[in-house]
């Protein structure tokens, strides 16, 4: 019996990690000798708001908002994603962190999601963070442009090609593409 239990839990969790619905990005977290650079390229500052769009496990969120609360900055962020094993892990992390009243975490599709409600007003300026497969960045480029005018974006691995004559580069373990 207990073996049908386990055995129906890991099934369970691999299709929700394999499943195009929930999961239509494979699942890579940014690499943690990468933090410091990464959290540099957001370029943290008061009424600002950071979107991670496909946030995984909020590797880059929760340092984000630990280093804006060290500051005593006033920035929001916002961890979307879409698997529902990776939202329950980001709501369990949220709940210890220091900074969690500038912390929101949503269960949505990036290329679908309306990101006006997200943006608490007054928002001087909105990072929006990507770290997903390079076929799929253009895509989700086009559903931010289409909702808001103003924005900047660092690539995380992957550039943008259609903001090349923007970009500046933080090399790292894996190069940080930085678009304003």
């Amino acid at each position: 019996m207990g073996f049908f239990i386990t055995f129906t839990i890991i099934a369970a969790i691999i299709l929700l990690f394999s499943s195009k619905t929930f999961s239509p990005i494979p699942y890579f977290p940014s690499q943690p000798v990468d933090l410091p650079k990464i959290i540099r390229a957001l370029n943290l500052k008061n009424n600002q708001t950071v979107v991670d769009l496909g946030a995984g496990d909020g590797i880059i969120i929760f340092e984000a908002a630990k280093k804006a609360y060290q500051n005593k900055l006033n920035t929001q962020f916002v961890a979307v994603e879409i698997n529902p094993i990776l939202i329950l892990i980001l709501h369990l992390r949220r709940v210890f962190h220091p900074n969690k009243r500038n912390i929101i975490i949503v269960l949505d599709d990036m290329f679908k999601m309306d990101l006006n409600p997200l943006t608490r007003q007054p928002v001087n300026s909105l990072t929006v963070y990507l770290y997903i497969s390079p076929w799929h960045l253009e895509k989700t480029l086009k559903n931010i442009r289409r909702q808001i005018s103003k924005f900047s974006v660092v690539s995380y691995m992957y550039p943008v090609k259609s903001l090349k004559n923007k970009e500046r580069i933080i090399r790292g373990k894996n190069s940080i593409y930085i678009y304003k």
